[in-house]
């Protein structure tokens, strides 16, 4: 076998190293005393098992010279702990046999049944492979082992206990494979635990990667832990006998019991912090288990008045549990002589998933509410391996996605030149470019993940390969604030529109105000100081605003009407003795058109207005196409043609929301359109239609292709940046001169 580390056995006759257990070991006595949780039947099938098992490996011995079949019942009795039934005790007995025995899978059908059968295929799976080979072979077994975890998690469980045997009987092992089996163990199988909330498992399995993989330092650090729970014993005992009395003073029911953290955190901790042993001062803890939740709560309120609490370490893992299913509410306490104490507070059955997590569904299936939790989101990852491996190809790219996946709190995913970087769960690719730099992500316009271009709130999955596209006058959308997730990005947006954003909103808000006054008759808008201060202040009082420039942002963002507040400015400079024009009025008012949709004047666009003006991707205006403006509700003017649907909706629902708008003459930069162009099919077409494009001095930003093009031709739609409707003519007549064209037009509005 290849990796197992119980895989090396002796042949028959070969002489042992001096035994460590005795015969009793190797007999079913030794399991059947775990056993007292099935029924007759089931310990009668479980039997059977042992007795093939022994039979399989009869002469077969471990490297201590132990009995082979010791060790399926070490795994057998592992999975008793954990309360598995009947079937998975089986295949834990039975695991290696057809691996080391040659036994078939339809002999283990026809005996034990096609469950059984099934479970230990999937292990044998499993046991094939090597973590880092890159032999195609290995990782196409790592795919099968995989279909069977997310059909029966029992699969794993066993391989787990089988491995927790492995590692503590490692001192039998050469010295030379303890590296590579405790490297395996503490980066595949102990965050698998972990994922399957297997608290207890992931613990051991970190605790003895450690000890095998540093020696010397496990054993200084055992050495300074062994001191330091006997200088602090008589803290420890006094904690929890003031602990004791005051739950029994109020009459609340509660098992109290000392623990302590496990090497590996200690030095994980030490490491990562630099700090000493004696500066790691949260070492000691006490977990308490009570009857019901409310009692949870009540205990909490008990501690706090016992002891000061810190505030920024209490976490409430009962009503919002973590994502293996874990439930219990945290709390780090001051104690005697300063010592910080954490204290954990849980009922029996949230203290059996804590150790057990999904394995604690075999258990309490029948007897708690809600108590697959954990058994269902078990099942969520292992699904959601299954959708990785159906995403990739290439064996080694596969095995670094479920590397990277086995952390649930995190997100790993890569830049095009191959580094990793680490996102909490649900991250967008806004969050990415902030990642990186915020130079990267305020001038942030679009993102390719794997390849193909995505949406900035596309949401980051392990193993995404991103690449940030940049606009040199690009700036933060608002609407960004409504996706991002992490507080790097989210402060970094608001910072960005709070300075740069705001001057061009007041400057929006401003001509929109002043365009608003000239319908009403009003040639300017009057100075924010001397004479007039008294009547802007009238103004705010009237807004709600607290100053003028924070007024106009309002109007220039969206969440003010101008033509409203020009109506009342108009009445109050006619209050304070300016008489309106007359013939401003008609003037306005004949240049706003025949509806009155647009009685706020024409505001000038010439693509430079930022965040304050969206032109709307449904129909993607460019220069010289007839235009018309929304006001939305806090997010400032979006630009329409006059034929878009999506703009005529917006304007028989919201017609007051509308102004004109016109081109400059001049527009400062170059617009997006979509174009549909039809080809026929052949060798190099889109290289030549890209051509053609590129002829014409136009850039493509996107391409799309149908999913099921016609046999004889191909309709590709492509994202260009074109100056305006004589560019964009320009760009269509050199696609028609193109040979494989057969079609080239203007897409002028898009579905939403």
């Amino acid at each position: 076998m290849s990796t197992a580390v119980d895989s090396a056995v002796r042949p028959p006759g070969a002489a042992a190293s001096g035994p460590t257990t005795s015969a009793a070991a190797a007999s079913f006595a030794a399991l059947l005393s775990r056993l007292d949780y099935l029924g007759a039947g089931e310990i009668e099938h479980v039997r059977r098992a042992y007795r093939f098992a022994d039979e399989a490996h009869l002469g077969q011995l471990r490297r201590n010279g132990d009995p082979y079949i010791t060790h399926p019942i070490a795994v057998a009795a592992q999975c008793a702990e954990w309360k598995l039934d009947a079937q998975a005790l089986m295949a834990a007995l039975m695991h290696d046999a057809m691996e080391d025995c040659s036994v078939s899978k339809p002999e283990l059908t026809e005996r034990f049944g096609a469950p059984v059968a099934e479970l230990v295929d999937g292990l044998t799976k499993l046991e094939k492979l090597e973590f880092d080979t890159r032999e195609q072979n290995q990782a196409e077994s790592f795919r099968k082992m995989l279909l069977a975890m997310a059909r029966d998690v029992r699969v794993i469980l066993i391989k787990l206990a089988d491995r927790m045997h492995n590692m503590r009987t490692m001192d039998d092992m050469p010295r030379s494979k303890w590296q590579r089996i405790s490297s395996e163990t503490l980066e595949i199988y102990a965050p698998i635990a972990h994922r399957l909330g297997l608290n207890f498992a992931y613990r051991e399995l970190q605790d003895l990667s450690f000890r095998f993989l540093h020696p010397w330092r496990y054993a200084v650090l055992n050495k300074a832990l062994n001191k330091a729970r006997t200088r602090r014993k008589d803290l420890i005992a006094r904690v929890q006998r003031e602990v004791e009395n005051v739950f029994a003073a109020h009459g609340t029911a509660a098992r109290i019991v000392g623990r302590e953290k496990t090497l590996h955190s200690v030095y994980q901790k030490m490491k990562f912090k630099r700090l000493s042993f004696s500066q790691v001062t949260d070492i000691y803890g006490f977990r308490i288990v009570v009857p019901e939740i409310n009692d949870c709560y009540c205990g909490l309120g008990l501690l706090h008045q016992l002891y000061k609490p810190l505030p920024s370490k209490f976490h409430d893992y009962v009503a919002i549990p973590k994502l293996n299913g874990y439930q219990s509410l945290h709390t780090t306490l001051v104690g005697p002589f300063g010592t910080n104490i954490e204290f954990q507070l849980r009922t029996h059955s949230m203290d059996v998933v804590a150790e057990s997590g999904v394995a604690a569904h075999w258990l309490y299936k029948a007897n708690e509410p809600g108590s697959d939790t954990s058994q269902r989101l078990g099942a969520q990852w292992l699904q959601s391996l299954l959708d990785i491996q159906q995403e990739t190809h290439d064996a080694a790219e596969f095995w670094d996605h479920i590397k990277v996946d086995l952390f649930p709190d995190a997100v790993y995913v890569f830049t095009p030149k191959g580094k990793i970087m680490s996102l909490p769960r649900g991250a967008t690719v806004v969050d990415f470019a902030y990642a990186i730099h915020s130079g990267v992500g305020n001038r942030t316009v679009a993102a390719r993940i794997n390849g193909e271009q995505q949406s900035l709130r596309t949401e980051l999955n392990n193993g995404d390969v991103v690449e940030i596209i940049t606009g040199e006058n690009a700036e933060p959308n608002p609407a960004w604030l409504s996706f991002v997730k992490t507080g790097r990005a989210r402060s970094k947006i608001r910072h960005h529109l709070k300075t740069a954003t705001q001057e061009k909103s007041i400057e929006l808000g401003e001509r929109m105000l002043s365009q608003a006054l000239r319908s009403e008759g009003m040639a300017a808008l009057p100075a924010a100081n001397g004479e007039h201060k008294a009547l802007w202040d009238k103004l705010l009082r009237f807004t709600g605003n607290k100053s003028r420039a924070e007024l106009l942002t309002d109007i220039g963002t969206g969440k003010r009407i101008a033509n409203m507040v020009g109506k009342k400015l108009a009445v109050l400079l006619t209050e304070a003795g300016h008489r309106p024009d007359a013939l401003l009025i008609s003037t306005e008012r004949y240049a706003s058109g025949a509806d009155g949709s647009s009685a706020q004047g024409v505001v000038s666009l010439d693509g430079s207005e930022g965040l304050s003006v969206e032109y709307a991707a449904c129909c993607k205006p460019i220069p010289g196409d007839r235009i018309v403006g929304h006001i939305g509700r806090g997010e400032g003017l979006a630009v329409h043609t006059d034929e878009c649907p999506v703009g005529k909706r917006l304007l028989r629902r919201d017609s007051e929301r509308f102004l004109e708008v016109e081109w400059s003459d001049e527009p400062s930069r170059a617009f997006e359109s979509t174009i549909a162009v039809t080809v026929a099919n052949g060798k190099g077409v889109l290289a030549k239609v890209a051509a053609a494009i590129a002829a014409a001095e136009s850039d493509i930003t996107h391409v799309y292709m149908g999913d099921e093009p016609d046999l004889s031709a191909d309709d590709i739609r492509f994202s260009i940046a074109v100056r305006d409707r004589k560019h964009l003519a320009e760009v269509l007549r050199s696609l028609k001169r193109c040979a494989p064209v057969l079609k080239a037009q203007r897409v002028k509005s898009v579905k939403t």
